[in-house]
């Protein structure tokens, strides 16, 4: 209940009691009132009956001494005291007719019949003795008649006066205990008032609004201190304590909302801050090959409930390798047709989870209770490989991640392509375009970090010149004859090998550097590689294109020949192979004959 509804109550049952408590003041001071009037009325009759009494007296004595005297004085003074008691016998009557019990009425009647009788006695002698009988005026006047009528209004107004008082008494008696208990419950009224005036302002003040506001005052104190562990109040009231109490509550419940809200905004600023250095790590990386291992130790920090792994798109951009792994990831294998990623299929991030709330990508095995997150790395337009996460139980924390993951995607698709376009542009640089083949440019720097070395390995440089090439440019077109270039060096880097670095030296003629080949192993090296550019059957668009040959020059730094002037030394033995009638290998042995295989 609310202070204010339990104060109004409280102010109304103190009002009501206050008003008892003056209506019974109210009616004690009636009844003393009416002991009052009792008493008045009692003391009047009293006195009206004692006075008739004392008039008869006088005028009996005024009668004897008009009688014994004969003067004209005591016969006015008779008659003014016969008609004063004529009007007090009017006035008692008066007080008869308000009603007094009938044995006061009786008693009166008494009185009065009395008081007649002595009158007339009285009056007769006074005429008597007007009229000369004077010894007939004397006796009646001390007549035993005249005594009796004297001595029985004497005795007729003490009964009278004796239950005047009586009933007075009883009257008084019952005004002043009415009175009397009135006034206690007056009295009581008030102390009733009194008690629950203090009740209500204990009730009120101490348990109501003391005490509660001395713990609240605690609660607040240590919610300042940003305490939100404190217990608040929990009695549900329904005033404006309870009110207060539910504000403090609703400001604990901000500050906690505060706290919760500060923790989430500093992780995600530390995982922000995790994620910019990954960025950098990765900026700074110069190889493809150097983003893997940064990727993977970074995700296992930032995810730690989280297993995964990096995808690249291989050459053919047929299916996705993974390049670095973090925890133990279960559910897709380590390769599989790109094609089988829903994520690569729709270019956007891709979640299959355990409620099967959509597609399942084809590469993840079943488990239950299992989800995983595909993201596409793409980048100006260009799918590079896909970043794959995947929790063993519940999807929460593959949900919370999943913004970061989109957001390292990003980074890293644009970094990933950043890295594969820088050695596109080496490859350009340093390779021909056609064939694939380091370009001239290699060649040189490569003959020159040769003569750079102090090694006594010997090396061989074969010169390779595709015989009648203008034939078949002429017969079967440019693009004819570029597919036959490319095809013979795809042969002579087959044949080559590991051992072999093959450049494209320039139009039709191409160059191998064997490092670490002596003569004979250069001679079979290249005997090998014309042998099988002979033989190979290459068509182009259905339409055989005949045989192809080549002329093949071989020069060596064996026997301590110099490294200058190996590219002089391979390039005539190519041009003798030529003059020879080509489809030949010509080495230049020093103190030897230049041999011709056919």
């Amino acid at each position: 209940m609310r202070i204010s509804t339990i104060t109004n109550w409280a102010y109304a049952l103190t009002v009501g009691l206050t008003l008892l408590s003056g209506g019974s003041f109210i009616i004690a001071t009636h009844y003393a009132d009416r002991e009052r009037d009792a008493l008045d009325i009692a003391w009047k009759i009293d006195e009206g009956v004692e006075v008739l009494a004392r008039a008869a007296e006088l005028t009996t004595e005024d009668a004897r001494l008009f009688v014994f005297t004969g003067e004209q004085r005591y016969l006015e003074a008779f008659q003014t005291a016969l008609a004063e008691e004529r009007e007090r016998e009017r006035a008692i009557r008066v007080l008869r007719e308000k009603g007094l019990p009938e044995e006061e009425v009786a008693a009166l009647r008494a009185v009065e019949a009395n008081a007649e009788i002595l009158d007339a006695i009285e009056e007769q002698a006074v005429a008597d003795f007007a009229n000369g009988a004077e010894n007939q005026a004397k006796a009646a006047l001390f007549s035993p008649e005249h005594e009796e009528a004297q001595l029985g209004l004497l005795n007729s107004v003490s009964h009278f006066v004796d239950l005047v008082a009586l009933r007075t008494r009883g009257e008084v008696e019952q005004a002043s205990a009415q009175a009397e208990l009135w006034g206690t419950i007056a009295k009581s009224m008030l102390a009733l008032t009194a008690l629950v005036f203090l009740c209500v302002l204990y009730f009120v003040l101490t348990r109501r609004v003391t005490r509660p506001l001395l713990r609240m005052s605690d609660v607040v104190q240590r919610l300042a201190r940003q305490d939100y562990d404190v217990q608040l109040l929990s009695d549900g009231r329904r005033d404006e304590i309870g009110d207060m109490n539910e504000a403090i509550q609703i400001f604990r419940d901000n500050g906690l909302e505060r706290e919760r809200l500060d923790a989430e905004r500093r992780k995600d600023q530390q995982t922000k801050d995790q994620i910019l250095q990954l960025m950098h790590r990765l900026q700074a990386c110069r190889q493809e090959g150097e983003l893997a291992p940064v990727v993977a130790l970074f995700a296992s920090q930032l995810f730690p409930d989280l297993s995964g792994h990096l995808f690249i798109m291989n050459t053919g951009r047929t299916a996705l390798v993974a390049k670095s792994s973090w925890g133990t990831p279960t559910l897709s294998g380590e390769e599989f047709p790109a094609l089988e990623c829903w994520g690569i299929r729709r270019g956007r991030a891709h979640l299959s989870d355990a409620t099967n709330s959509d597609v399942r990508c084809l590469h993840l095995r079943e488990q239950e209770s299992s989800s995983a997150l595909c993201v596409p790395l793409s980048a100006r337009g260009d799918t590079v490989g896909a970043l794959y996460f995947e929790e063993a139980e519940g999807g929460a924390a593959l949900d919370n991640a999943r913004t970061y993951v989109e957001l390292i995607a990003e980074n890293l698709a644009l970094a990933i392509a950043n890295l594969q376009l820088r050695d596109r542009l080496a490859n350009l640089a340093v390779r021909d375009p056609l064939t694939g083949l380091l370009n001239r440019r290699s060649l040189d720097e490569n003959l020159a970090d040769l003569m750079q070395e102090d090694r006594d390995d010997p090396t061989a440089l074969m010169m390779i010149d595709i015989d009648h090439f203008k034939r078949f440019n002429d017969q079967f077109g440019h693009d004819a004859g570029d597919f036959v270039m490319s095809q013979v060096a795809t042969i002579i880097t087959n044949v080559a090998g590991h051992g072999g670095i093959a450049h494209r030296y320039g139009g039709e003629e191409f160059a191998v550097i064997f490092r670490e080949h002596d003569g004979a192993a250069a001679l079979q090296k290249a005997e090998a590689i014309r042998h099988a550019i002979e033989t190979a059957p290459i068509d182009y668009q259905g339409q055989p294109l005949g045989t192809v040959t080549v002329s093949v020059g071989v020069a060596t730094t064996e026997d301590n020949r110099p490294k200058a002037t190996l590219m002089q030394r391979a390039d005539a033995a190519l041009l003798q192979a030529k003059s020879s009638g080509r489809n030949v290998v010509v080495c230049d042995w020093s103190g030897r004959a230049n041999r011709r295989l056919a």
